[in-house]
């Protein structure tokens, strides 16, 4: 015991909030300090997805110009359900079925990106030890004569380093073979992100999704200031990996933050990188995932998409670490 404090809760760790105004008026907020310099919001009614991520109070992530927006308010019947839900926040899942643009598939119709990220969680539990906060969630993707899909999602904060371990089951629980697409939209914003970032992708090999990006490939990894008519460029990247583990970074000398981001690289083959540098919509995705967000149908004319038969499950694993201090990878 700390006799200098009179609660824990004065120096961190996880308190419940609702948000009670606006589009998100409902929602659930796990609000988590790790006490140390880690401040971290995780939406319980939005699969557990990340919202808002500081470091030493440097904001990390990047909200949307729709703010928080309450999953009971996801409408796709003009296709734009995603985008006019889509918060982002520091990270939102994609999948599970589905990752990328919105096409017909298999005679299914997909959804832009799926449907996991306007997903509440079904059941979820927090607590502390000595050296962790453990967040635990269960979010299940299933309706009637579809695919029935589960994620069992464990968040590892630690209160000893400024680290951040979390780890996935996905399963097919159905009865039916399912595609299994997965994609975690890790959203940078400022002041991690301005023109004096430095991103680092020790990558096998890259190149842009679209032909028409291929004149900007060589600056891929350059940022820019905000301009006014920017338009999204989007790059596929093969990285590095060693010991079954590919890590990326970024460092901003400006705000004196960084961090690098380890995943899986069997479970996580692919990483895209989403680009975006316009006024009031600048952002960059750096996003770890089994799919291309290039639409299923793609995917499976080009034999790369992923299945899973009933019963079978994926297992993927991202590890956050935040740093003050410049670093190169």
């Amino acid at each position: 015991m700390n006799k200098y404090i009179g609660h824990p809760s004065q120096l961190g760790g996880i308190e419940e909030v609702t948000l009670a105004k606006g589009k998100g008026k409902g929602m659930n907020l796990l609000q988590i300090k790790n006490t140390k310099d880690i401040d971290l919001t995780l939406v319980c009614d939005r699969c557990m997805d990340m919202s808002r991520l500081s470091y030493k109070g440097v904001n990390l992530g990047w909200f949307s110009p729709a703010g928080y927006v309450a999953p009971g308010l996801y409408d796709d019947s003009k296709g734009k359900g995603f985008l006019q839900n889509f918060f982002a926040g520091f990270m939102t899942t994609c999948g599970l079925t589905a990752v990328g643009g919105s096409v017909e598939d298999d005679g299914e119709s997909t959804p832009m990106h799926g449907l996991i990220s306007n997903t509440p969680c079904d059941s979820y539990n927090y607590y502390e030890t000595e050296e962790e906060i453990i967040v635990e969630a269960t979010v299940t993707e299933a309706s009637l004569f579809a695919c029935h899909t589960q994620m069992k999602r464990t968040y590892k904060i630690s209160k000893t380093e400024n680290k951040i371990i979390l780890a996935d089951v996905i399963t097919n629980i159905g009865n039916k073979t399912a595609p299994s697409q997965v994609l975690y939209h890790i959203n940078l914003g400022y002041p991690l992100l301005s023109e004096t970032a430095k991103v680092m992708i020790p990558e096998i090999s890259s190149k842009p999704t679209l032909e028409r990006f291929q004149p900007k490939y060589d600056m891929r990894k350059t940022m820019e200031k905000p301009q006014a008519g920017f338009s999204e460029e989007c790059y596929l990247y093969d990285v590095k990996e060693e010991n079954g583990k590919a890590k990326i970074g970024m460092y901003n000398p400006d705000a004196k933050v960084g961090f690098t981001m380890t995943f899986t690289k069997d479970s996580l083959p692919f990483l895209t990188e989403w680009k975006m540098m316009g006024e009031y919509e600048y952002v960059l995705g750096l996003e770890p995932g089994n799919a291309w967000p290039i639409g299923r149908k793609t995917m499976r004319e080009n034999g790369e998409l992923k299945f899973l038969e009933p019963g079978e499950s994926i297992h993927t694993e991202i590890v956050l670490e935040f740093t003050d201090k410049d670093f190169d990878l």
